[in-house]
């Protein structure tokens, strides 16, 4: 009976223990189903949230941040010259930016520099520049012009440099972009005013005319504060018309210069043709060591002036030339350049094949500015040349101051070319000749040149029916227009017949220089004529048949009366 009476007893406890259970494992499930949701909705958002983020596949912030820089600063009084800003941009970028976006935001635009000059002795000569962009991997290096002047005291200047720019601070794909401004900051540089050793050259001179060369002189100067040594001061033409021996610079040296010491620097210089007389600028780089033994270079300029071209002219020319002969050119030539010359020699310069110099040159001597002086240059026509007017290439050489030899060439002078004419005129006294005679016969010859002659030698041709038993003769000399008598032995044959013949004759003569020459061929004209005894023998033939004629008539006159 117990046993049963527990019975319900224990199913009542299994009862409520089973609730127990029951509601425990409800509030469980519960927490566990709210766990899930909330994990569900946490997913969920993350997911969404990186949906998000992915939709923006990109953004960047950045801070430009603009630094300027002088990597050579030290410049000295007197100097005008360029420093160069180097700048450079160390922007700073924001935590997760896109590198495809980096540089929008880390560029500075439209960037503008001012470099002031504060309250120091450098004068600023270059305004405000605009310099385009400057992003983080390319500094830009912006050169102004600075002038320094020589009463600047020695020390370290600063001087403010302005920058102007516009930036952009952030990009994003879905929004565009943010805080596009405009910005100025401002940055200090060093500049060191350093009074060491530095250079002035002046007082250049030179002899060296345009056309030539010559040595020039200048003076160098420390004008610094500090001894120099070893100075190597190379000059450079940036003129074509200026040259050092065929080289574009020269060197010369100097051993030391102490503060305010000057020294005389010699180079030989040259001018080119056509270099007009003024100032040609020549740039000055003197090397040197300074008191501490280092390698300096400071550099400087001035201007050098040549002295008026040498030149000469030609005038009052005239000439005795003549085709086929020897003549003179004769005229003035007159030195109208800066400088007296010495050796001064007219020399003929042509290249005709029917002008033959003689002599090609005639000695002046010395000429100073602005004499003249006359000349002759003894010159022959070939009989190939015609008779007219020619221009003559001359050229005047000399001696310049330094005794070396010069040519000036563009000088010549007009000369008129006479006709071709005979050396000798001649002619018979009496040019008649029997056919069958042989008689002396007198030749008047006359000199035609414009000079006398010597050691004449004449000599007669004849050809059938005319022969010369003497055919030669001499005269001693002849003046010119002079003329003498020439005397041949000259024969007719028997046969010849009574007509003009010609006989020809030339000479052999010596010139007023001792120079032998052969005469053109001069023709004669002789007239044969009939022999006396030819006449004799033709009246009586003729007289015969007179005779006959008469006698033949009377005959025929006696039968018609019979």
């Amino acid at each position: 009976m117990k046993d049963d009476s527990d019975t319900p007893q224990c199913s009542a406890k299994t009862s409520g223990r089973l609730s127990s259970v029951r509601g425990w494992i409800g509030s469980l499930g519960i927490l566990l189903l709210t766990v899930l949701v909330v994990t569900s909705l946490t997913v969920g958002f993350v997911t969404v949230g990186t949906s998000e983020a992915s939709a923006q596949s990109g953004f960047s912030t950045g801070d430009v941040d603009l630094e300027v820089f002088v990597a050579d600063n030290t410049f000295t009084p007197g100097q005008a010259t360029a420093v160069d800003l180097q700048i450079v941009n160390n922007a700073e970028v924001g935590d997760g930016s896109s590198a495809n976006f980096i540089e929008r935001t880390t560029t500075a635009r439209n960037v503008q520099v001012e470099l002031n000059e504060q309250q120091t002795p450098i004068s600023i000569e270059t305004g405000k520049q605009s310099v385009g962009s400057i992003n983080l991997q390319e500094p830009r290096t912006v050169p102004i012009e600075i002038e320094i002047p020589d009463s600047a005291e020695p020390g370290e200047y600063e001087l403010e440099v302005e920058l102007e720019y516009r930036q952009t601070d952030g990009v994003f794909d879905s929004g565009g972009t943010r805080g596009d401004i405009s910005e100025s900051v401002t940055r200090d540089v060093t500049i060191v005013i350093d009074d060491g050793a530095r250079f002035e050259l002046h007082s250049a001179e030179t002899q060296a005319q345009v056309g030539d060369t010559g040595q020039m002189t200048a003076e160098i100067e420390n004008i610094g504060g500090e001894r120099a040594e070893d100075l190597q001061v190379e000059l450079t033409s940036a003129s074509q018309r200026v040259d050092f021996g065929g080289a574009t610079s020269e060197t010369a040296a100097v051993t030391a210069l102490e503060p305010g010491e000057t020294a005389t620097l010699e180079y030989d210089v040259a001018f080119g043709d056509g270099a007009s007389v003024r100032g040609y600028p020549l740039t000055a780089a003197v090397t040197f060591e300074d008191t501490d033994g280092i390698t300096e270079v400071d550099e400087t300029s001035f201007d050098v002036t040549p002295q008026a071209e040498q030149t000469f002219v030609i005038e009052d020319t005239d000439s005795t030339l003549r085709v086929g002969e020897e003549g003179d050119l004769s005229g003035t030539v007159e030195n109208t350049g800066p400088e007296t010359v010495r050796s001064l020699v007219v020399q003929y310069s042509g290249n005709s094949a029917n002008i033959v110099p003689v002599e090609t040159e005639v000695a002046i001597g010395t000429l100073e500015p602005g004499e003249p002086a006359e000349f002759t240059l003894p010159i022959e026509v070939t009989g190939e040349a015609k008779p007219v007017a020619r221009t003559i290439d001359l050229t005047v050489q000399y001696r310049n101051g330094d005794n070396e030899r010069r040519s000036y060439s563009r000088v010549d002078a007009v000369a008129e070319v006479s006709q071709q004419r005979d050396e000798f005129l001649v002619g018979f006294a009496d040019k008649d000749l029997s056919a069958g005679e042989s008689r002396q016969m007198n030749v008047e010859v006359t000199n035609n040149l414009d000079q006398p002659v010597t050691d004449i030698e004449a000599r007669l041709f004849t050809d059938d029916p005319l022969d010369s038993a003497d055919d030669e003769g001499y005269v001693e000399s002849l003046d010119p227009g002079e003329s003498t008598t020439i005397t041949f032995e000259l024969s007719a044959a028997g046969s010849a017949t009574a007509k003009t013949h010609p006989v020809s004759l030339d000479f052999r003569y010596d010139d007023a220089d001792g120079d032998s020459h052969i005469s053109d061929t001069s023709r004669l004209a002789v007239a044969v004529t009939e022999s006396e005894d030819d006449s004799s023998l033709s009246l009586v033939i003729g007289l015969v048949g007179l005779i006959v004629v008469v006698i033949g008539g009377v005959g025929v006159g006696y039968r018609r009366r019979t």
